[in-house]
């Protein structure tokens, strides 16, 4: 069974950083994609950074260069390391295991408000 619990939200100014944290339960952890995404107000869920097991990363275009995701399959923990942050980035974060979006894959989500 996985758990996802979030952590690091907050509010910001714009141009500010923050670090965002899941720590997840679950088999295999080390061996499983494991995905950030987010939910803007009146928007669609978006991906915004993607890792594999092995630590590849892939990120949303415009959050590119700003954002970095992380792992430390030791201690079953996922990191979103945001800087240059922008009002645009405003929305509720959410980890995401193996990058499935059935209901279990989910944490609950943390909010993250960048202000001008």
């Amino acid at each position: 069974q996985v758990r996802l619990v979030e952590s690091g939200g907050g509010l910001v100014q714009a141009g500010g950083s923050l670090r965002l944290s899941c720590a997840a339960s679950g088999s295999d952890f080390n061996t499983t994609a494991m995905g950030w995404y987010r939910r803007a107000p009146g928007k669609q869920r978006e991906l915004v950074a993607g890792i594999t097991g092995r630590g590849r990363a892939n990120y949303l275009n415009s959050v590119e260069g700003r954002f970095t995701v992380s792992r430390d399959n030791a201690k079953n923990m996922l990191y979103l390391q945001m800087n240059s942050l922008e009002v645009d980035d405003t929305a509720t974060y959410y980890c995401n295991w193996g990058l499935r979006h059935e209901p279990n894959y989910w944490g609950q989500g943390t909010q993250v408000t960048v202000s001008s």
